[in-house]
């Protein structure tokens, strides 16, 4: 086996560099310090940097990196002065319920639930996916990402709260090997999904959840499910135009030949060729979310608003 080649590829795909090794090239010298760190951490002394190397290598430098609390814009706490990270910066939106994992009631990703790109340059990511939580909250949402190993960057919440669990600096694991993961954002909205779940929302106080009839995914039609309150859409397009703007991911969506949202697997979400506004169902056809989601009116919605600021 070419272990220069399989190395070279391996980081391509997971995103590791020779660096982190304290190499600069895929040659030997590289080979032999990925088996001196394997055999230091117990692992099989091959030379090859595959998904468990990566994983394990990963966890040991995030777990080396300081938590990390931005220094904050003047009055950032104000109504109207919300914002959002990318490596470390402030992005504005244009949303008054934003709260950052270093805020009081902040909500976090742990490390080793996510790709480090601490210290490397900036990630650019070039499509956001919709994810439905089908848990009761986000902060339930979250203990569940961390026990489950997963993540996200952005959970909105009943009450259209947007919690920032996870700097877009780093890659989510959360849809999609070398897609929504390695070129993604991912926010999961809060979202029971199952009709028994309605009265919890009421005695909650966020009143009744608007019923999704007749959703169709992967070409079957859904049994009626619980839909996102209009407050979280309002939200959703707020994050979506914050990241477009910082990141310059296109206003688009998956399309059908008729210009329609397309449901059925879409290939270049799954190689990360696709750019734009998508949904977990994009990626798969084990997944269903979020079906019934009106991309397409949103970001008609959201081109208004920018076309009204020009």
């Amino acid at each position: 086996m070419d272990k220069d080649f399989y190395n070279s590829s391996s980081s391509n795909k997971l995103g590791w560099q020779p660096s982190w090794f304290g190499c600069e090239y895929f040659d030997e010298e590289l080979v032999k310090a990925i088996k001196k760190w394997q055999r230091d951490h117990g692992l099989k002394a091959d030379g090859l940097c595959g998904p468990g190397t990566y994983r394990r290598i990963w966890t040991d430098r995030q777990s080396h990196i300081s938590d990390f609390e931005p220094s904050r814009p003047v009055n950032s706490y104000l109504p109207g002065n919300k914002h959002i990270v990318h490596n470390g910066e402030f992005i504005p939106i244009e949303w008054d319920k934003v709260i950052l994992w270093d805020d009081p009631s902040g909500l976090s990703i742990k490390p080793g639930r996510y790709y480090d790109n601490s210290g490397e340059e900036t990630r650019v990511p070039t499509l956001f996916v919709n994810h439905w939580d089908v848990s009761l909250s986000s902060e339930s949402c979250v203990n569940t990402l961390n026990k489950r190993r997963v993540s996200v960057h952005f959970c909105l919440d009943n009450d259209g709260t947007i919690y920032q669990v996870l700097d877009t600096q780093h890659g989510a694991w959360h849809c999609g090997k070398y897609g929504g993961n390695k070129k993604g954002i991912g926010i999961e909205i809060s979202n029971g999904y199952y009709l028994k779940y309605q009265d919890h929302y009421i005695k909650q106080g966020f009143g009744e959840r608007p019923i999704k009839k007749d959703a169709k995914v992967h070409g079957r039609t859904l049994d009626p499910f619980l839909d996102f309150y209009p407050i979280q859409l309002q939200a959703l397009k707020a994050l979506w135009l914050a990241t477009s703007d910082v990141h310059n991911i296109p206003l688009t969506y998956p399309q059908n030949d008729d210009g329609s949202l397309c449901t059925a697997v879409h290939e270049a979400c799954l190689k990360g060729n696709f750019k734009g506004f998508c949904n977990h169902y994009n990626f798969t056809d084990r997944k269903i979310d979020c079906a019934g989601l009106d991309i397409s009116g949103l970001i008609e919605e959201v081109k208004a608003f920018l076309s009204d600021e020009d």
